[in-house]
């Protein structure tokens, strides 16, 4: 499997708590989607959650190698955790465009906050080549 791209992020908690605390909902809606306003909300420490998956949504789209353009929006691009709790990532709109244009099959996520930082590091892979029939003689 071919690594396409790479991606990381890093972000101050207490700055997404502050956009939160002064734009609230326009804000959430604008950013993530209902999916992952639940997931945060549903935690102790939701800042930290929230500002993991915005971390995420950077480091995924410097590993797509598009960043905000063509149309892409934070919405296009959501994190979600397994039945393990690890974090998948879903992406669709404008930011699938550019994944499907570069080639990139899957992106692997890793998030990690505590109450001053959220980090997320990205890995955009390359599609699985369609397998080729054996020629070989047994």
């Amino acid at each position: 499997m071919e690594i396409l791209g790479i991606g990381t992020d890093i972000i101050e908690c207490p700055r997404i708590g502050k956009m939160i605390e002064q734009h609230g909902e326009l804000f959430l809606r604008r950013v993530y989607t209902d999916r992952e306003i639940r997931y945060c909300q549903a935690k102790k420490h939701a800042i930290e959650h929230f500002a993991g998956r915005w971390a995420a949504k950077e480091a995924i789209l410097k590993a797509i190698g598009s960043g905000w353009s063509r149309g892409i929006c934070w919405t296009d691009l959501e994190v979600r955790n397994t039945a393990t709790g690890s974090p998948q990532v879903l992406v669709r709109g404008g930011a699938k465009d550019a994944a499907v244009e570069r080639g990139i099959g899957d992106i692997l996520i890793s998030i990690s906050h505590c109450r001053t930082y959220a980090t997320a590091y990205a890995l955009a892979l390359g599609r699985k080549p369609a397998a080729e029939p054996d020629t070989e003689a047994v």
